[in-house]
């Protein structure tokens, strides 16, 4: 049976999304959907506890919302057709009568670079009626793409909360400031948390687009930072237009190109940032400049140079491959981050980063991994060095390996053979990522691996200690 036709997001809907970095919305299921459905959370978790990553096979009504056509909408228009749910899902229960802390998610207890571009989103979504009192979870808009948490009050002015009826939903940005408020009510509280991932680079829009150009949403939610570089940069990037800022900005002479490059240092995050972007659009003295900040003593004014970097264009290659042999591993993860965000326009530097995988610090060849996977091509090249990613002796190595060769698709078969065996890896989410990139590779072969596997570990949500296999 196939999916209902999704209710992609308006160009003011992406708008939003872009500047503040998260929707509100409602899936619109009957009453009685969501009553069956807490009732099932109700006793897992009163009988179980939480079923942490076996929350969809647990619960096993679920599955529904993601068939929603509001929820694979607003996945679509932000991540493109061919999403993946991760392997990662948590049910969160807040009972507490005190706010959580702010907090951006980790990735499944791992450290990665993250993305100002939007390659991860997530749902949090609420099965009950969720007033605010009721302790939904509170966004603090337009920090996404903060590193740093730029604002200082644990109760700050312009907080957002998921508040709503049954069905509410926040689709956010995967690096977005966020945290539980109180629940001052005393009664359950449900929030199950869904990750997704892009697996292919935008060549078009996805979302129902009706306006080419960029504009700001016709209004904000709170006071926020301008980024409007930024905010334009990241619409061109989700239309399919790579690199869009190159030769984009006038520097308005040496004063004020100056001016902005001292930014770089700017112990304001959201400043830096700025200046990052505009030195990208401003051509080759841009790019020198970028490369300058990069190779910075300070670890923050190099990583704000490479998201400059990143969005640059062609011509930053060659210095970012440059940039590998640094002594300084934090470069080179940072130079090896920006370069995957260029994507094919940087397949020149794949010898030079296949070599780094001989590194002996497990986060430059981590990132390297997930670079090569961005890249892409040439495809016999990277395919063979995430081949190799696969045996690498860190976990991490291994299943950002798995999510490359997601991204490869149908040309990654000559890693079927690999990936079965990873399937009996030791770490989670080395399993669950090679059992992603059999599917997506697609291929025959692949997915006879694939379906002989889940066969094996398919899991049945009625059977439990109380109920072993009868009825």
């Amino acid at each position: 049976m196939s999916r209902p036709t999704p209710v992609l997001l308006t160009d003011e809907q992406m708008r939003t999304f872009i500047t503040e970095g998260f929707l509100i919305l409602h899936a619109d299921f009957p009453e009685s959907f969501h009553l069956a459905l807490t009732d099932q959370l109700n006793h897992v978790y009163e009988h179980e506890g939480n079923p942490g990553n076996n929350l969809l096979p647990r619960i096993r009504e679920l599955h529904k919302v993601f068939d929603h056509p509001v929820v694979t909408g607003a996945l679509t228009s932000v991540l493109g057709p061919n999403y993946m749910l991760h392997a990662h899902r948590h049910g969160h229960y807040n009972a507490s009568p005190v706010a959580g802390g702010w907090h951006k998610d980790s990735y499944w207890g791992y450290n990665r670079m993250r993305n100002h571009h939007p390659w991860w989103a997530m749902i949090m979504y609420f099965p009950q009626d969720t007033p605010v009192e009721l302790g939904p979870t509170g966004i603090m808009p337009g920090t996404q793409n903060y590193e740093s948490r730029t604002f200082e009050a644990d109760n700050p002015e312009g907080e957002a909360v998921a508040s709503g009826k049954a069905g509410t939903f926040a689709l956010i940005h995967y690096d977005i400031w966020h945290r539980s408020t109180p629940n001052l009510l005393g009664r359950h509280r449900y929030m199950l948390k869904f990750e997704f991932m892009r697996t292919e680079a935008p060549q078009a829009p996805s979302w129902d687009c009706q306006e080419t150009e960029w504009k700001r949403p016709a209004s904000f939610s709170t006071p926020i930072v301008e980024h409007e570089t930024m905010w334009k940069e990241t619409w061109n990037w989700l239309s399919g237009r790579l690199g869009s800022l190159t030769g984009a900005i006038v520097s308005g002479g040496a004063e004020a190109f100056q001016a902005t490059e001292a930014k770089l240092e700017d112990s304001y995050e959201p400043n830096a940032l700025n200046a990052a972007y505009e030195l990208a659009g401003m051509g080759h003295e841009g790019i020198k400049a970028l490369i300058r900040g990069l190779l910075h003593e300070h670890v923050k004014v190099s990583r704000t140079a490479a998201y400059g970097l990143a969005v640059a264009g062609a011509e930053a290659v060659a210095p970012l491959e440059q940039a590998l042999g640094s002594e300084r591993d934090e470069i080179i993860v940072h130079a090896a981050y920006a370069l995957g965000e260029l994507r094919h326009l940087a397949a020149q530097a794949v010898p030079s980063l296949i070599k780094l995988l001989d590194h002996s610090s497990p986060p430059v060849r981590q990132t390297v991994t997930e670079t090569l996977g961005m890249i892409g091509t040439p495809t016999d090249r990277v395919v063979s060095a995430l081949i190799r990613c696969l045996q690498d002796e860190d976990a991490q190595v291994r299943f950002m390996a798995g999510l490359a060769l997601c991204r490869v698709g149908a040309a990654g078969e000559a890693a079927v053979p690999q990936l079965e065996k990873a399937l009996d890896d030791d770490n989670r989410y080395v399993r669950a990522h090679a059992a992603e990139a059999l599917h997506y590779i697609g291929t025959d072969a692949a997915k006879d691996v694939l379906i002989r596997f889940l066969l094996n570990s398919r899991w049945c949500p009625t059977t439990t200690s109380q109920s072993t296999f009868y009825p």
